[in-house]
């Protein structure tokens, strides 16, 4: 069964309790925070013999002298198949495999979505929402109190990468609460300042410098996946938001040199348009999980389409 990677690290009660975990996807350090979490889990509850193997032909059923369970890691997907998964079943071991995301494992993967000793966790970069439920859960266990403009500031600069983004919060967790400022904050944490961040603002512009814009600053596949993720932000903020007051008052504070372009943006669209822009958003989330990442053509009709959209 299909299982969201971030419950096996933000929820506390989550039961580990499965006889197969199938980790995938494109991003490797939540790819190693989940495989860590599972091992972790194990851990605390019985004694347990971690195994490296390459393939599940290289599996030795053995366990050791001193421990009651195995926990076998397995790095690909070599000769594994339905028959192969139930010959495991009845062993005493945990099974986790580790395999990136391709057209190749689809079989699989389905076959482990369907499977009730199993869960399927896919992990991708994390966008702004993700990275909120982050945030939430690291305040409230942290106790740190932030102002709304630093909240907000963190959900949009912190890095889409999870093992980034971890050593970010492990820097402002050693911070002691006065001195946590929008200034000491910006200070602690490395943030790019290529201009990505400022690619959304200059939608109205003519296309020759949207377009010149985007050759210059969007350069390769992460890029790209960042500045949809960026203005994917903000294009929920239009769809979600009921009127005009509720929009101004979900613009984060820290874009307060923005907020009159945001508004007039927002004053252009009506339910139609914001029918035709989530159209837009769920087409290109789905290219997106398919092909593991958007393509710099890709990401650049995207922009070009929330423009043609707006301005319609």
């Amino acid at each position: 069964m299909k299982q969201d990677a971030l419950s096996f690290i933000l929820d506390k009660s989550f039961e580990f309790n499965k006889k197969f975990y199938f980790i995938s996807g494109n991003e490797k350090t939540l790819i190693d925070k989940v495989k860590k979490k599972i091992i972790e889990n194990y851990q605390k509850s019985e004694n347990i013999f971690v195994e490296n193997i390459d393939t599940i032909d290289d599996f030795n059923s053995n366990g050791s002298l001193f421990t009651e369970r195995k926990v076998c890691f397995v790095k690909g997907i070599k000769s594994l198949d339905e028959n192969g998964i139930d010959k495991l079943r009845n062993l005493d071991c945990i099974f986790i495999f580790v395999q990136e995301n391709s057209q190749k494992i689809k079989k699989i993967k389905s076959l482990f979505a369907k499977d009730k000793q199993a869960y399927l966790i896919d992990c991708y970069e994390l966008d702004k929402n993700t990275k909120s439920k982050i945030l939430n859960e690291f305040f409230k266990h942290s106790q740190i109190k932030v102002e709304q403009d630093i909240y907000w500031f963190l959900v949009e600069k912190l890095d889409n990468k999870y093992g980034l983004l971890e050593d970010s919060l492990n820097k402002i967790s050693k911070l002691n609460q006065n001195d946590i400022t929008l200034k000491n904050i910006k200070k602690i944490l490395t943030i790019s300042d290529s201009g990505k961040d400022k690619f959304f603002f200059i939608l109205l512009n003519k296309n020759k410098e949207i377009i010149e814009n985007y050759r210059e600053k969007i350069v390769n596949s992460t890029d790209v996946n960042d500045l949809y993720y960026h203005c994917k932000f903000f294009c929920q903020l239009i769809i979600e938001s009921k009127n005009e007051d509720e929009y101004n008052k979900k613009i984060p504070l820290y874009l307060f040199k923005e907020r009159g372009f945001l508004i007039d943006l927002y004053r252009r669209y009506n339910i139609k348009k914001k029918r035709l822009l989530l159209s837009l958003l769920s087409s290109t989330e789905k290219m997106l999980r398919k092909e593991s990442g958007l393509s710099l053509i890709s990401g650049l009709r995207f922009i070009l389409n929330i423009k043609k959209i707006t301005i319609s």
